[in-house]
């Protein structure tokens, strides 16, 4: 079933929908598995919170967000995102290192097929142990679908291959996207990585008893989430319709290039480069040659959501396709961790653009180290004051900029 709105999807619309979606079943024991508070504008926090108080005095609830590689959700993010009434004991910690097991493979030959022959490797399918638990009676996958560097268009299966996946599956799916290159996938649906996606699905997960609820939404002058579109089922055209809709949505088509852009990134959400970036890749395809990309990141901290990946990020930094491809090659600490080798290229203009991060915490010489350009918070905001700026085009003295303040909700493409 779907809901779609050319306006807003109220709470008590939204209710009925969830509750409609479990009408009927006959529910012992479920998992949900929503987003983390890296997804705080999914409007799946909220939906979590709805299953949850609609389902606890009849079976039990399990929830275990989908966190991939990041790091587990802290109870502040918690009360914030799922609502104070979901004790933060019941959110079961997702370890992507350590919690999965292997359940097929994806062979080297539609890899290299799907992807125009540059990848020819197998790809093996691991995904969290306790979706194949067969206690439970329902699995519930719930998240947004937006434009994504890696996929195309984020949710639907990816929450489970990544989400709730393993390394292998991370890192070979993140490096056949970014082999592929991010301006073919990004905002479309059947890319390399959606069709190594839907293999698995088809031919290894049926018996699971997944139902995925997809959200679409943007948000307004006030900061809250806007529910356009909400999509629950199983079948796959439903993710399509959820991809129109996200496209019409999330998309941001301009006239021209732009020569200097100005992305906020929200303390909330935003503590690392690993999640910042979105600021460079998800404009990448709107900046003009030669044009300035500023950072507002008051409150990134790092650069790898993990440690060892920080590491890698420190000691390469943002180099671009080619050099990051090179490197691949030779340097076995990479080989070994493709999602890292990614990364570094989907956070790089390659050479497009200057990308200025404006920080408090991470220091000249660190953000220099791994590329970009430094200026500190502080001296950023003086001129660009995000108090100031509207979503768009901008007149700051005398110069003209494009501020973005949720690089998380959108596309922007020439």
């Amino acid at each position: 079933m779907f809901i779609e709105s050319e306006g807003v999807i109220d709470d008590a619309r939204l209710f009925e929908v969830i509750k409609k979606s479990v009408e009927g079943k006959k529910l012992k024991k479920i998992l949900i598995l929503p987003p983390d508070y890296t997804r705080m504008y999914s409007g799946a926090g909220k939906i979590t919170n709805m299953y949850y108080n609609l389902l606890k005095e009849v079976c039990i609830v399990d929830i275990m967000p989908a966190l991939g590689t990041h790091r587990p959700v802290t109870k502040e993010e918690s009360e914030a995102f799922f609502g104070k009434d979901i004790p933060y004991e019941k959110l079961i910690v997702h370890n992507w290192r350590r919690d999965v097991v292997k359940i097929g493979e994806i062979p080297a030959e539609f890899v290299k097929t799907v992807s125009d022959g540059l990848v020819d490797r197998k790809i093996d399918v691991e995904i969290n142990k306790r979706l194949l638990d067969k206690s439970y009676d329902l699995i519930i996958s719930i998240g947004q679908v937006v434009p994504h560097e890696v996929v195309g268009m984020a949710n639907y299966s990816k929450n489970i291959f990544v989400g709730c996946g393993g390394s292998s599956m991370i890192n070979s799916s993140h490096m056949l996207g970014a082999f592929y290159g991010l301006e073919r996938i990004m905002g479309r649906d059947f890319s390399p990585v959606r069709r190594v996606f839907d293999y698995a699905e088809e031919n290894f997960i049926k018996d699971i008893p997944l139902m995925y609820v997809l959200t679409v939404t943007t948000t307004n002058e006030n900061d809250e989430t806007l529910i356009h579109g909400i999509y629950i089922g199983r079948k796959r055209e439903l993710f399509e319709r959820s991809v129109g809709k996200s496209q019409e949505m999330n998309m941001t088509r301009l006239g021209e290039p732009i020569k200097k852009a100005v992305v906020y990134l929200d303390p909330r959400e935003f503590r690392s480069t690993w999640l910042g970036n979105k600021a460079v890749y998800r404009t990448r395809m709107a900046m003009a040659e030669g044009g300035e990309l500023i950072v507002l990141a008051p409150n990134v901290k790092k650069f790898g959501e993990d440690d060892e990946n920080d590491r890698l990020i420190r000691k390469y930094g943002y180099l671009g396709r080619k050099r990051v491809l090179e490197l691949v090659k030779t340097e076995d600490e990479l080989k070994n961790n493709l999602s890292v080798a990614a990364h570094l290229i989907h956070g790089s203009s390659d050479g497009k653009f200057k990308v200025t991060y404006c920080t408090k915490y991470l220091t000249k010489e660190e953000v220099e180290g791994v590329g970009f350009e430094f200026m500190t918070y502080d001296e950023a905001v003086k001129k660009y004051n995000p108090e100031a700026l509207k979503d768009g085009y901008n007149t700051v003295d005398g110069e003209e900029i494009y501020y973005i303040s949720n690089p998380a909700l959108g596309l922007w493409i020439v």
